[in-house]
């Protein structure tokens, strides 16, 4: 029988599919599932990759189905025998690893539902998190383990090499029983510790929807080799980059310690991946490195996601890797809801754009009266769900063509005078002067104007009168002579969340109370 996975075109894609034809790639059905049987056992037959970490330091870490199911077994029965039953928490707060994913699949089989905790979060990002979910267990490294514990009431573990040894003796398989409708995973989002943002709580069917954004987002197919150097803290790292290709039995690659891009440019040549999924400052921190000409690359599919991609970043990619790159855009909260169908050879990849919608779905842009906006006007991207619409607090605008391209959250918008201007817009126009490497635009209060732009600049020269010249006349030459930024400040990082993205709100928070800029 033709799956879902056997069609590659566009054409393809709106002809045949079907929200129930999602299950067919599947062992479960409606009443029962498990992620971890999905994502791992039904797999583990022979010897497989699965998971292949590749290490900061070089030391990369290969792992199969079978090792895996064998791992996240022995941690389900040692969860049992700690008393952990179904719908207890299990905090998780590894690097990529192999206790990683004994912890994370371990968890998911015992029923309980796993909570993956940034590795760089501090004791009271921590703490805010626990004490919102209130796991009983918290499961992590030597190395965070002793500033963790004072903090928080949980019981926590380290998992580190005697830990694994010692699960040796349990029984090398786990049964997992879970109907489909459980609770498996807590996702928080990026947010910063000092607002919470509440934890996005997915049931074990929610790997049949994902799916869609892994055949149509991502490009996913049998036979790829696929890396997603995101953090599987978040959902990107965790839902696209590790349980969508391992549900469909892909190698997945993904990256451990700190991101350094030449390394991941060696790692793309090294293992041969053929297709990647990455964020926007992931690409713009390989093009900044110098590195890519250095290698050789076997990519058939690239892809990014959190925020857009500025051009020229765009423009190295597709030089680099001989294929535009494609955007997936949606939030934690609603999912994938535009893609650009990476290896549909069908499908035009417009420069800028976010795409299209996924197959089945329904997005517009509205006006503030919820009117749909003809092609060039900017609104609210609103996507329908359960017989209405629901917001995604993201602007936007189409094109004659159907395409849809961002225009910045609602709240990065600048008015400025009564002109109303995108952030991203800017931070594009200012990318393309030849020694700006990375640039954070916000509005600041103006006694004149009511908000002025002020761009905050990580440049390769040092900042004086003439280089702020340079950068407004840019602006002023690519957008209009109004839309350029009145303040620049040279800076040597920009703040960012943990999920890559330039932390405007933050510049905005520090401009506002006169904090000076830096990064935490």
């Amino acid at each position: 029988m033709t799956s879902l996975a056997d069609y590659t075109s566009y054409a393809d894609a709106q002809a045949h599919f079907a929200g129930a034809k999602l299950w067919d790639l599947f062992d479960g059905d409606r009443e029962s599932l498990n992620i971890a049987h999905e994502c791992i056992d039904r797999h583990a037959g022979g010897e497989r990759t699965a998971i292949i970490v590749v290490r900061a330091d070089g030391s990369d870490e290969v792992l199969s189905f079978r090792e895996i199911a064998e791992d996240s077994a022995r941690f389900g029965h040692w969860l049992a025998a700690q008393g952990i039953v179904a719908g207890d928490r299990v905090a998780i707060m590894l690097e990529p690893s192999r206790a990683y994913y004994a912890a994370l699949f371990g968890t998911i089989k015992a029923g309980a539902i796993a909570v993956p905790l940034f590795t760089l979060f501090g004791p009271d990002g921590v703490k805010l998190r626990i004490d919102d979910c209130a796991p009983r267990l918290l499961v992590t490294n030597a190395e965070k383990a002793p500033l963790i514990a004072p903090k928080v009431s949980t019981r926590v573990v380290v998992a580190d090499e005697v830990f694994m040894a010692g699960l040796a003796s349990l029984p090398a398989r786990f049964e997992a029983n879970t109907r489909s409708d459980a609770l498996a995973i807590f996702q928080y989002t990026s947010g910063t510790t000092r607002e919470l943002p509440e934890a996005v709580k997915h049931t074990h069917r929610a790997l049949v929807t994902l799916m869609v954004a892994a055949l149509y987002g991502t490009g996913l197919r049998p036979g790829d080799r696929f890396l997603c150097p995101s953090s599987p803290a978040w959902g990107h790292g965790l839902w696209h980059g590790t349980l969508a290709p391992l549900a469909l039995g892909i190698t997945a690659g993904a990256y451990a310690g700190k991101f350094d891009a030449a390394r991941l440019l060696k790692a793309l040549e090294d293992h041969r991946f053929t297709n990647i999924s990455a964020a926007a400052t992931h690409y713009r921190m390989m093009r900044n490195s110098g590195a890519a000409s250095r290698h050789e690359y076997f990519l058939e599919k690239t892809s990014f996601t959190g925020e857009p991609i500025d051009s020229e970043t765009a423009a190295f990619a597709e030089a680099t890797f001989g294929r535009p790159v494609c955007s997936m855009y949606g939030t934690t909260e609603i999912g994938v809801i535009l893609v650009s169908y990476p290896g549909a050879e069908d499908f035009v990849v417009k420069p800028g754009s976010l795409g299209k919608p996924i197959p089945g779905g329904k997005v517009e842009v509205h006006d503030p009266d919820g009117k749909p906006c003809p092609p060039g006007v900017m609104g609210e991207m609103k996507v329908w769900r359960r017989d209405r619409w629901i917001a995604t607090k993201d602007l936007g605008r189409t094109d004659e063509d159907g395409y849809f391209f961002h225009g910045g959250r609602a709240d990065d918008v600048i008015i400025s005078a009564g002109w109303t201007m995108s952030a991203i817009e800017i931070e594009d126009a200012v990318l393309k002067h030849p020694d700006v490497r990375e640039v954070g635009a916000v509005g600041v209060p103006d006694k004149l104007r009511g908000l002025a732009v002020k761009a905050f600049v990580v440049a390769d020269r040092q900042g004086d009168e003439a280089f702020v010249r340079e950068i407004q006349d840019l602006v002023r030459q690519r957008l209009s002579q109004h839309e350029y930024p009145r303040l620049v400040e040279f800076v040597a990082e920009l703040p960012k969340t943990p999920a890559g993205k330039v932390n405007r709100k933050l510049l905005r928070t520090r401009e506002m109370t006169g904090e000076k800029v830096h990064v935490d």
